[in-house]
């Protein structure tokens, strides 16, 4: 009997009743052991279900809900080999995040992108409001002035912008207390590819728990560490138009122990140097040629002579 399937009492004895959405519950010590725990479990246990990215032809894809506790988030290793990414994509994607290097992308009336997770957490624009809202400094203030206060949270939903667009926000809220000098962040995602985006999900979001522990550390002045990140998904799902790729990743598990399959940052600290002058360069060039893509100047895309 797996986890997913309950007995009940009933008038004619005990019957077994399997959960329509199985419930997956894991507990690991790193981000890259939590995050191939969890997809392995939604690939044995899923649920089969259609989704709205589907072509004909498609197999249906596998479905849990997931209750994810990393315990110590911030713990060696950090990088798992097997995300399907590379390590510049990766670090954009941290400052993206974190950094909003990407919040110039935000202008839905010229086609470009509806948001950021980082613009929402960070300049919430509320229609009627003079300012938008950073929340995120907002849990600070709320964390330093009463550390277990249930209040610390930042959202990202709009219902006015979001329920009609493509490609609405996936991530949801992240929520904040302290406990001693631990800082919990349950993090709540609505839906989360469970191969193609959850690692890259947690590693950015657990970079932004531990900037929320930084300025309340600074703003309480004793050290506030960023502890247990519980990371809880309505629906994590392996999409059926990869399953021959993902397919890959489970031969990977089988044929490497975790040290292999791992990195520790130490390990990449060159190249995570050497992605972090790239993505500046793009950045810069998108901002002076609003083209997206593009990480080397050119005679298309030419450098500005200093002013």
């Amino acid at each position: 009997m797996s986890e997913n399937d309950i007995n009940h009492e009933s008038g004619e004895g005990r019957e077994l009743m399997v959960l329509t959405l199985p419930v997956v519950h894991v507990v690991a010590e790193n981000v890259p052991d939590g995050w191939e725990k969890a997809t392995k479990a939604t690939w044995e246990q899923g649920a089969l279900i259609p989704t709205q990215y589907d072509v004909e032809g498609d197999p249906l894809s596998r479905d849990v809900a997931l209750f994810l506790t990393i315990t110590n988030p911030l713990s060696e290793p950090r990088l798992h080999r097997a995300m399907p990414a590379g390590l510049v994509e990766l670090e954009t994607y941290r400052q993206e995040v974190v950094d909003g290097i990407h919040d110039h992308w935000v202008n839905p009336d010229e086609g470009k992108w509806e948001y950021t997770y980082h613009e929402r957490l960070f300049a919430y624009a509320v229609p009627g409001l003079e300012n938008p809202i950073d929340q995120i400094e907002a849990v600070v203030d709320q964390l330093v002035e009463a550390p277990h206060t249930r209040r610390a949270q930042a959202i990202v939903w709009k219902p006015w912008e979001d329920a009609g667009i493509h490609d609405p926000a996936c991530l949801q809220r992240l929520w904040f207390r302290i406990f001693g000098d631990e800082l919990i962040c349950n993090c709540h995602i609505r839906s989360n590819d469970a191969y193609k985006a959850a690692y890259m999900n947690m590693y950015a979001f657990t970079e932004l728990q531990k900037l929320v522990a930084e300025r309340v550390s600074e703003r309480l002045e004793r050290l506030i560490w960023p502890g247990q990140y519980n990371h809880i998904a309505d629906s994590y799902h392996i999409y059926g138009s990869y399953f021959e790729e993902f397919e890959g990743f489970l031969q990977t598990l089988e044929s490497r122990d975790f040290e292999g399959r791992t990195w520790r940052t130490d390990q990449v600290a060159e190249m995570l140097a050497d992605a972090k002058v790239q993505i500046a360069r793009s950045v810069e060039i998108e901002k002076v040629h609003r083209v997206k893509g593009v990480h080397e100047w050119s005679e298309r895309y030419p450098k500005p002579e200093p002013e």
